[in-house]
């Protein structure tokens, strides 16, 4: 008889930095709902602007979500693509700040990368996807290691990998994603996911043997 399949983890059972990394896409959605324009584009990644010294959109911009659908579909795959992530970094403090500065910097260099295509555009682009693919590349690296990772070129990392890269690229072609109000900074996502890859490896060095919180 075959082994019977993992259940997919309840919520409440995820990890709390997968948890903090939903919330910081929800919470300040919430919080933003009256914002008026000015204040969401000074929030926001504007390529031209960060050469030009703004370079504070590149942080700012992940806690900015143009609706809900944008908002709930970032939070799904964060707790998702999070969870292996944080585990792989240990959950107790230290486990946590590094998860959450890996996060950061997902985030970060994926804005870095659109500004590099982009350097002359005055898109206004918002959203943590960038992070969340630098999530999803760093998962792919521990999916077939249990606790480990694999190699930069794992199986798992060339099938995911190949799967966001024909996802991202029919976004690209039919415009955006239905109910996201917009074209997608799809650039972005494929920058965080290599980011992901290769930056999980230091990271999970620097986090040391995972450590489980005391109960």
């Amino acid at each position: 008889m075959s082994d019977p399949q993992p259940r997919p983890e309840p919520i409440f059972n995820a990890p709390w930095p997968a948890l903090l990394a939903a919330a910081a896409v929800i919470v300040p959605h919430i919080l933003l709902l009256r914002a008026d324009d000015a204040t969401l584009q000074s929030l926001a990644l504007v390529p031209q602007e960060f050469w030009e010294g703004r370079w504070t959109g590149a942080i700012t911009m992940m806690f900015v979500h143009a609706n809900w659908i944008h908002a709930i579909l970032n939070a799904a795959f964060a707790l998702a693509f999070g969870a292996p992530v944080a585990r792989l970094l240990g959950l107790n403090g230290r486990g946590g700040g590094i998860f959450c500065l890996f996060y950061l910097a997902c985030g970060a260099l994926s804005s870095v990368g659109y500004a590099a295509i982009h350097p002359d555009s005055m898109a206004v682009v918002v959203g943590a996807s960038g992070a969340i693919s630098g999530l999803m590349g760093a998962a792919a690296r521990t999916m077939d290691y249990q606790g480990a990772v694999g190699p930069v070129l794992g199986p798992r990392v060339i099938s995911l990998g190949l799967g966001w890269l024909v996802v991202n690229l029919v976004m690209a072609v039919v415009g955006g994603f239905p109910g996201m109000g917009g074209a997608v900074a799809w650039e972005a996502h494929l920058v965080g996911f290599a980011v992901g890859v290769l930056l999980i490896g230091p990271f999970a060095q620097w986090a040391g043997p995972r450590a489980e919180p005391e109960a």
